[in-house]
């Protein structure tokens, strides 16, 4: 009865809180397609994907390279952050003492919590040196990728344990008792019952890792072409939002402003699949 009492009275703010977050993305949506709409209406957004390249001051507005690039630094982040993340949630939930499970976990919302500047200042003054000395100029799409699989392996393990953590200790029980090893039920049963949790976590990492700014700008040289290889310098648009939004004017500013709604619309879809994900895991396990 008590509960039913509380269950009443937080229904309302959280319904609030809820509708309050979809207003505030939905003001945040139209007020880019207002800002965008210069070089959206009439068809101009074409021109994004058929123009040369990125040049401004000769009205050319480009973004193909730049977009390409941003999904290959997201999708190289994630190739790496997935496995070391999975790895680090399976040692967390199953094989770390309570006490050293404690402690990693704190370390690992440390990790998720660090700003990303300080991040970049590492990759700027180590990371870009060493490969630099291998192959110059070092400010990289390597750079970026592995810099920013760093950024995102906290929010995958953390992500990922949170899933394994939800399998039914009944199904863990189960197969030891039909003999299984340790290795095989979480290979066969933990994470194969978690699976939808871990693709969630994988593309909210995902979307992470395409939203980052500061730690691209610094460290993957900023220039605007298509990535030729794991050595050459690239711009993502994040990057290019960042250096260019300060002086840009008309249709200049109106095409980063696009560039932002498209930036926003992957990260939606990316969350939308992950949501998906879940749900299908519900409905299904």
């Amino acid at each position: 009865m008590f509960r039913g009492n509380i269950d009443r009275l937080v229904e309302p703010p959280l319904r609030l809180a809820g509708f309050v977050c979809a207003a505030i993305l939905l003001l945040i949506l139209l007020f880019l397609i207002k800002e965008a709409a210069p070089v959206l209406t009439g068809g101009g957004w074409r021109l994004f994907f058929a123009d040369s390249g990125w040049y401004p001051m000769e009205g050319l507005f480009g973004i193909l390279p730049m977009l390409v690039a941003s999904l290959v630094v997201m999708l190289g982040a994630i190739m790496i952050a997935a496995p070391i993340g999975l790895g680090c949630a399976i040692f967390l939930q199953y094989y770390a003492p309570p006490v050293l499970a404690k402690a990693f976990r704190l370390l690992l919302s440390l990790l998720a919590g660090m700003p990303s500047v300080v991040l970049g200042l590492w990759g700027l003054t180590v990371l870009v040196p060493i490969i630099g000395s291998w192959q110059p100029p070092g400010t990289s799409l390597l750079a970026a990728t592995i810099v920013l699989a760093l950024m995102v392996i906290p929010t995958m393990a953390l992500a990922s344990a949170s899933a394994l953590s939800s399998v039914p200790g009944s199904l863990m029980n189960g197969a030891a008792a039909l003999g299984l090893t340790l290795r095989a039920r979480i290979c066969y049963i933990a994470i194969t019952s978690a699976g939808a949790g871990i693709r969630s976590a994988a593309l909210l990492s995902m979307a992470r890792a395409i939203g980052e700014t500061m730690v691209v700008l610094m460290v993957a040289g900023n220039v605007v072409q298509y990535p030729s290889g794991l050595f050459e310098p690239v711009r993502v648009l994040t990057a290019n939002i960042a250096l260019e939004m300060a002086y840009a004017t008309d249709l200049h500013r109106a095409s980063l402003f696009a560039s932002g709604l498209l930036l926003t619309l992957i990260v939606l879809a990316l969350a939308w699949l992950a949501a998906r994900s879940n749900e299908s895991s519900k409905q299904y396990g």
